[in-house]
């Protein structure tokens, strides 16, 4: 995975009964969400702006592209650290990298990165991330 030159944050959750399957373990399905939960919570705690700020003033992150690699399977009760962080960013969307630890092992569960784009949310279509979001962002 690429360097990261920005700040990298950190979450914690834990997993619930609702993110099992059928064998047991987390649905794969559920790492998008521990990662958007972390990205939530790390854009009010310490980027100072909240996705609300986003929506009041008719702007939102949309996920593009995600890769996502599995490397253990997390299960029921596991304690988790989603440790993400802007890898890039500029006018046309940021790539946001992340790693999931199973705080239980100390060993990455799962790893990779997302791109996002910002659209308008009045017409749901993309725009240009302006230079005072990027500042915010590129710390």
């Amino acid at each position: 995975m690429e360097k990261n030159e920005y700040s990298i944050f950190e979450s914690e959750l834990k997993v619930r009964p609702d993110d099992i399957d059928m064998f047991q373990h987390v649905h794969n399905s559920k790492y998008f969400d521990y990662v958007l939960a972390a990205r939530y919570d790390q854009m009010e705690q310490f980027y100072k702006m909240p996705m609300e700020s986003f929506l009041e003033s008719g702007f939102g992150w949309v996920v593009r592209t995600a890769h996502v690699d599995f490397k253990r399977p997390l299960i029921l009760g596991d304690v988790i650290a989603v440790r993400t962080g802007i890898l890039t960013i500029n006018e046309k969307g940021c790539r946001v990298q992340f790693e999931i630890e199973n705080k239980r092992t100390g060993k990455i569960a799962s790893d990779g990165w997302f791109d996002y784009v910002m659209i308008d949310t009045n017409t749901g279509k993309g725009c240009k991330v302006n230079e005072e979001m990027i500042l915010a962002y590129s710390i």
